[in-house]
């Protein structure tokens, strides 16, 4: 063999112990974590296991949160995905050196400091604004379904429960008549001194299914009943006249469900395939793409989003102290109400809300001309706004600035589920993936001005 090759040894021993900052490349994203993570605050965290004084000692609060950060970053949320990164994976062994903790350690610290990891979402946009990412002239509103961790299988409707209750009390009947006329029998053939306290199997189950349709029963009526108090408060806000029917004896439709694994997911038309058990994840960008605020709700629509969002926006950037205001709020039809179009202007704000959905391939209808014709509602005033000139080049900027960062956490990311349950869990997720949006951003700047320099 006359080719010559370079050295290769599977067992090859170093002389000198190698550095782990020479593992990968300088600008590698790794090393942009380790070093953002050594500058935020994290006392919560410490002081959480400097109260607990038992047991061995843990792992070190900012090594977890740069594992979870950079595995978040780069597509792994599952803990033993995690664990299994850090024995094969580079760069987390630079983050963990050779102390690799198990996957319960990780799973447990994301639950336990979950409000807290949510919280890094003020600080990195403090980053961002340092770094002048965080203007915010005009912003845009927009939601994606995202799948809840549970099947819409487990669900039942509010008309099917009632029918459900009856057939179930009707067998828990019958079953409790055949236990009695059993032990009956067996008293006259054994006596009457045995104990038989424990229920049957097919007893027990019913029972304990019925206890579950009787509480998610109950659940939807209390959902129905603040749904209706809250439209009921709109009503009154935008001079209506009241329902006729008083929130307080407000009933499910019979076509309410709710998911027995996890009743605070509804169901939602997730994409053009059909529907799933889902959180509507909300989000505000600005022209960078940063988000600026993240929500989670279980309300289907999202009209009732654009006020708590813009407001939601406005406290992060006095948080982050950013001393910008917000000038215009950009948001599709879903967003737009007579109600909503007012809150945003009593806030300074212009709100450039479309008032309807155009079908593909429909045009837009040609720009206004002339002065605003008398005897317009407001949904045609707005209308008219948005097919001026000035109005469609300010919607436009929209698809733009946060269309994007869906396609970016789900495709890019993974983000296509959440894997925990509840809407504080999911809440809690989903400002975790924008601080990691937000800080690939980050990332991404620094090395433009690094290179531009």
């Amino acid at each position: 063999m006359s080719k010559t090759y370079r050295d290769w040894s599977t067992d090859q021993a170093y002389l000198f112990p190698p550095s782990p900052s020479d593992w990968l490349p300088e600008g590698d994203l790794v090393y942009f974590l380790n070093d953002t993570v050594a500058t935020l605050d994290l006392s919560p965290i410490f002081e959480h296991y400097e109260r607990e004084l038992r047991g061995q000692p843990p792992f070190h609060p900012r090594m977890m949160v740069a594992l979870l950060l950079y595995c978040y970053a780069t597509g792994t949320r599952s803990s033993r995905k995690i664990m299994r990164r850090c024995q094969v994976d580079v760069a987390c062994r630079v983050i963990v050196g050779e102390d690799i903790p198990d996957f319960r350690t990780i799973s447990d610290f994301r639950k336990i400091h979950l409000a807290r990891l949510e919280a890094l979402f003020i600080e990195v946009l403090k980053l961002c604004a340092l770094a002048g990412l965080a203007k915010v002239g005009t912003i845009a509103l927009d939601g994606t379904k995202v799948k809840a961790n549970a099947s819409r299988h487990k669900a039942m409707s509010y008309d099917r429960m009632k029918t459900e209750e009856t057939r179930l009390k009707e067998e828990i009947a019958k079953l409790l008549a055949e236990a009695q006329a059993e032990d009956s029998a067996e008293d006259q053939t054994h006596g009457t001194d045995r104990h038989g306290d424990e229920l049957p199997d097919e007893l027990a189950r019913r029972q304990s299914r019925l206890a579950k349709i009787q509480g998610a029963r109950k659940l939807l009526q209390e959902r129905a009943r603040l749904e209706a108090a809250e439209e009921a408060a709109r009503r009154q806000a935008e001079g209506k006249s009241p329902s006729a029917t008083p929130p307080a004896q407000a009933v499910p439709e019979p076509k309410d469900q709710i998911n027995f694994t996890d009743p605070e997911s509804r169901i939602m038309k997730a994409s053009n395939k059909g529907w799933d058990q889902c959180g509507n994840a909300q989000a505000v960008t600005n022209k960078h793409q940063i988000i600026l605020a993240a929500d989670v709700t279980d309300q289907t629509n999202d009209v009732r989003q654009t006020v708590p969002m813009v407001d939601q926006t406005q406290a992060n950037l006095d948080a982050a102290d950013v001393k910008e205001t917000i000038k215009v709020a950009l948001g599709d039809a879903g967003y737009y109400s007579e109600f909503n179009a007012a809150a945003l202007a009593q806030r300074g704000i212009d709100p450039c809300l479309a008032t309807e959905r155009l079908k593909h391939h429909e045009k837009v209808a040609s720009a206004p001309r002339g002065r605003i014709p008398d005897g317009l509602s407001a949904k045609q005033r707005m209308a008219r706004k948005l097919r001026t000139k000035k109005g469609r080049e300010l919607y436009a900027k929209r698809k733009g600035m946060i269309e994007p960062i869906f396609g970016q956490v789900k495709q890019v990311l993974g983000f296509r589920q959440f894997s925990m349950r509840g809407l504080a869990s999911m809440r809690g997720e989903w400002r975790l993936m924008a601080t990691v949006h937000n800080l690939l951003k980050l990332w991404r700047n620094a090395q433009r001005v690094e290179i531009a320099g």
